[in-house]
């Protein structure tokens, strides 16, 4: 039996005197108490589809026709409500889990508050109601210490809380329908498969239907039972999951169950969509690349530690600090990609940025090709950063959106006194190096998409021409087609350039698809490090086989 039934669908933004089409025609079906995953690269449409059952469009979207029916007590179409009759069925009836918890979640208000709101606002209860019941909601969804959590900020809490947070305030109604829009994207795998187990107790438990959008197909095959997959607005495959994802008809479907690294993905390039949209040859996919290592160490690191104080005693010493890096020690050889894998919080993100005197060290040892970098005079940090280079996280927040992509890149330039005859001339190479336009030049950082942000940031890390890259989790929150390209592009100029990488990530087949060697981290120490081919076949630590049991599979059962 349906509950929700989206048909022939079609909606554009205006911008100026055009009118973008976004989708077209899109139909689907949602059963009571089933799963629907909608599937498919950045800009396919997914998420402007879930947001058009709840209307929550922007002011420039207009819907061209279609209808949507939810089928309660009575058969309503939805896009006929008003935005007054829309309030009571958003939350109560429809609920939704945004795809960013960091920027969903009011940064001003604490996390108990938030969710005591929505039970506050629909229910009318009073405030000390709505206070008990949003910690009960916290312990249903496994938060730990729900009292004490209540009254945390969002900043204050890791990002699967703020993601269980979410979760809890959109079930906080009991709805009949609820919309997850990516809500393990950028988690580590642990994490994804604690949020996935969460949602299918939630789903058993409340009898709730779920629409759950992903670019990942592993993490759609073991949630969904039915698989929508989207393509430039438009739905090119929609069936049962094992239909689908067993035996997919369209070149589209194919190539995203391509694209995605696995366990069992060799070394070599990784195939992208275009290889199957255009049905190119593809015999050269797993066309072996240029093996650089050698014996020469570049980065040796001896135990190294990163302690953050807090609490001060009356005389203003620090009585009690937390252990973000402890006792670390390893190296780095000359030409090879060293992957470092850990839960989040494991303390990945803050070695890194150490490494790169991002933030100072406690105590312990670094040294870049037989120098020391521990105390460095201004002049020497400038000439080690020019050598040693990081791509961030998260693209969009680390390009200052008031600088066009040109301005960003031919700053860097400036910034460290390059003698470079025409500084436009160096920005355009380096774009042609990473694959982007030289209209590129004159735009600023929202109007490209994720995948061409991550290329920007690459672009502003190489220009430079270092010897030494640390990526952090930088293919982390791209779907899987634009993931693979630039895992590509990542190995191609490591080829072309010589350069050495210390890949961080939380995804472990591609740090297996992109490694040599692999560091596992856990609460801030070193638990083993191995070979990569080693470390998958024979991991020695349980915690290493739990990060290896947690990565989602194709489930076609």
């Amino acid at each position: 039996m349906d509950i929700l039934k989206v048909q022939n669908l079609s909606l554009s933004f205006k911008t100026n005197d055009t009118d973008n089409q976004v989708l077209s025609q899109v139909s689907f079906s949602l059963e009571k108490g089933k799963t629907l995953g909608i599937v498919g690269e950045s800009g396919s449409g997914k998420s402007i589809t879930a947001l058009s059952i709840l209307q929550l469009l922007p002011k420039n979207a207009r819907i061209l026709g279609g209808e949507i029916m939810f089928f309660n007590q009575e058969k309503i179409n939805l896009l006929e409500l008003s935005g007054k009759e829309m309030l009571d069925y958003r939350g109560k009836h429809i609920s939704m889990i945004f795809q960013e918890p960091m920027t969903s979640l009011n940064p001003s208000i604490t996390c108990g508050e938030q969710v005591a709101e929505v039970i506050h606002y629909h229910l009318k209860t009073t405030k000390k109601e709505a206070q008990k019941r949003s910690i009960e909601l916290f312990e249903e969804v496994k938060l730990p210490d729900a009292k004490r959590l209540y009254h945390k900020y969002p900043h204050e809490i890791s990002g699967g809380q703020k993601q269980r947070v979410m979760i809890a305030m959109a079930i906080a109604l009991n709805p009949s329908v609820l919309i997850a829009d990516e809500p393990t994207t950028a988690l580590d795998v642990t994490v994804q498969k604690s949020i996935l187990d969460l949602l299918k107790r939630i789903q058993k438990k409340y009898h709730t239907s779920i629409i759950f959008i992903s670019h990942d197909l592993g993490v759609i095959s073991n949630i969904a039972d039915d698989v929508l997959v989207m393509y430039q607005g438009r739905v090119v495959e929609y069936g049962n999951k094992i239909n689908v994802l067993q035996n997919p008809k369209e070149p589209y479907t194919i190539g995203l169950l391509n694209c995605r690294p696995t366990l069992e993905t060799k070394k070599g390039r990784l195939p992208v969509l275009t290889d199957f949209l255009n049905k190119k040859d593809e015999e050269n996919k797993h066309h072996k690349r240029m093996n650089n290592l050698s014996e020469e160490i570049i980065l040796s690191v001896k135990n190294l530690n990163k302690i953050y104080w807090s609490d001060k005693n009356l005389l203003g010493k620090f009585k009690t600090g937390f252990k973000a890096v402890n006792d670390f020690s390893f190296d780095v050889y000359k030409g090879e990609t060293l992957g470092l894998v850990g839960e989040s919080g494991c303390g990945k993100t803050t070695l890194g940025r150490t490494l790169v005197k991002l933030i100072e060290s406690s105590s312990g040892n670094m040294a870049f090709k037989g120098k020391s970098i521990n105390r460095l005079s201004k002049k020497d940090l400038k000439n080690f950063r020019k050598n040693v280079q990081i791509i961030f996280q998260d693209p969009y927040s680390s390009l200052n959106p008031k600088l066009t992509i040109g301005e960003a890149l031919m700053e860097v330039l400036k910034v460290h006194n390059l003698n470079v005859k025409n500084k436009r001339n160096r920005v355009y190479q380096i774009l042609d190096k990473v694959r982007l336009d030289r209209e590129s030049f004159t735009k600023y950082p929202h109007e490209f998409s994720g995948g061409q942000r991550q290329r920007i940031v690459i672009a502003r890390a190489l220009i430079l021409e270092p010897e030494f890259v640390i990526c952090d989790e930088s293919v982390s929150a791209l779907d899987v087609s634009v993931q693979a390209e630039i895992l590509n592009l990542l190995n191609d100029l490591k080829d072309e350039f010589g350069l050495t990488y210390i890949f961080i990530s939380h995804d472990l087949s591609v740090v297996k698809y992109m490694s040599d060697r692999i560091l596992v981290m856990k609460d801030g120490s070193l638990i083993e490090q191995k070979e990569t081919e080693d470390l998958y076949r024979s991991p020695a630590s349980e915690y290493t086989k739990s990060l290896i049991k947690a990565i989602p599979k194709l489930d076609l059962s």
